[in-house]
C-alpha cells in the first residue's frame, strides 16, 4: 500500500506504544537515580532493598507523578484505541459477541491502568493490586481476542500476517503472566520483576501492531443539530411511506 494513502490513525497505536514504553522507562530511571530500587541487571543488590518493579519505581516522588501520569495517558489512548477497533470490526465481524467481547476487555483493561497508575503501592495496596490484575488479567484476554479477530476477518487479505506475530506475542504475555505469579508466590523479587518488563513491554508492543489495520480506515465524526437530525428522519419516513404506497396501488 502507497504510503500517501495511508490513514494518519495508524500513528494512535504507535504514539500510545512509544510514550509509554519511554514513559515507564524514564520512571525506572528516576527511581534508579533516587536509590529507590536497585537495577535489574543486579542479582545481588547492594544496600538497596526494594526490588525494580514497576509499581515500586513508581512509588515515590518524583517517578510516581511521572508514573501516574503516563498511566492515565495510556488508559486514555488504549480507550480510544478499543472503541475505533470495534467500529471498524464491527460491519466485518462474523461473531458480534467476540467483538463485543474484545471492547470490554480492552476498556477493563484502561480502567485498571487508572487504578495502579493513581494509586500508588504505598498509599493504597488493595486497589493499587486490583487494578494491576485488571491490567494483567484482562488485558491477555483483550490481546488473545484480537489475535483470533485478525484471523477471522483477515483485513486488505493480511490476517496471516499480522496475526502470527500476535499470537506469539500473546503466548508470551500469557506465559510471562504465569511465570510471573510464580515467581511472586515463591518470593523471588529478583527474576519476577526482570518477567514484569518483559510483559509490560509486549502487551504495549501488541498496542503498537494494530496501526498495521489502522492504515486502512479513516474514522470521521459527525455533528448533526437536533433540528436537522428530526428533518432527516422525517424525510427517511416521507421516502418510506411513498414506497409503501407504491407497492399498495400494485398490489
Amino acid at each position: 500500500m502507497d504510503a500517501n494513502q495511508c490513514s494518519l490513525w495508524m500513528f494512535l497505536p504507535l504514539v500510545m506504544s512509544l510514550f509509554t514504553t519511554v514513559g515507564l522507562w524514564i520512571v525506572y530511571f528516576i527511581a534508579i537515580e533516587d536509590n529507590k530500587i536497585f537495577p535489574l541487571t543486579l542479582d545481588r543488590p547492594d544496600g538497596i532493598s526494594r526490588p525494580p518493579y514497576i509499581s515500586v519505581a513508581g512509588d515515590a516522588p518524583p517517578a510516581s507523578c511521572v508514573f501516574s501520569q503516563v498511566m492515565n495517558m495510556a488508559a486514555f489512548l488504549a480507550l480510544i484505541i478499543a472503541v475505533l477497533r470495534f467500529i471498524q470490526l464491527k460491519p466485518k465481524t462474523i461473531s458480534p459477541w467476540l467483538s463485543i467481547s474484545g471492547l470490554i476487555a480492552l476498556c477493563l483493561t484502561s480502567f485498571g491502568m487508572t487504578l495502579l497508575g493513581n494509586f500508588q503501592l504505598k498509599s493504597n495496596e488493595l486497589i493499587h493490586n486490583v487494578g494491576t490484575s485488571m491490567t494483567f488479567g484482562f488485558g491477555t484476554v483483550a490481546c488473545w481476542i484480537q489475535s483470533i479477530l485478525t484471523f477471522k476477518i483477515n483485513i486488505k487479505n493480511e490476517g496471516k500476517k499480522t496475526g502470527i506475530p500476535r499470537v506469539i506475542l500473546s503466548a508470551t504475555i500469557t506465559v510471562c503472566v504465569i511465570i510471573y505469579f510464580i515467581f511472586e508466590w515463591r518470593k523471588l523479587h529478583i527474576y519476577a520483576p526482570r518477567v514484569q518488563w518483559v510483559l509490560v513491554m509486549c502487551f504495549v508492543t501488541f498496542f503498537g501492531t494494530l496501526a498495521v489495520e489502522f492504515r486502512h480506515c479513516r474514522f470521521e465524526i459527525i455533528c448533526v443539530e437536533n433540528q436537522q437530525h428530526q428533518e432527516i428522519l422525517n424525510s427517511m419516513s416521507e421516502n418510506m411511506s411513498d414506497v409503501s404506497e407504491y407497492q399498495t396501488d400494485q398490489l
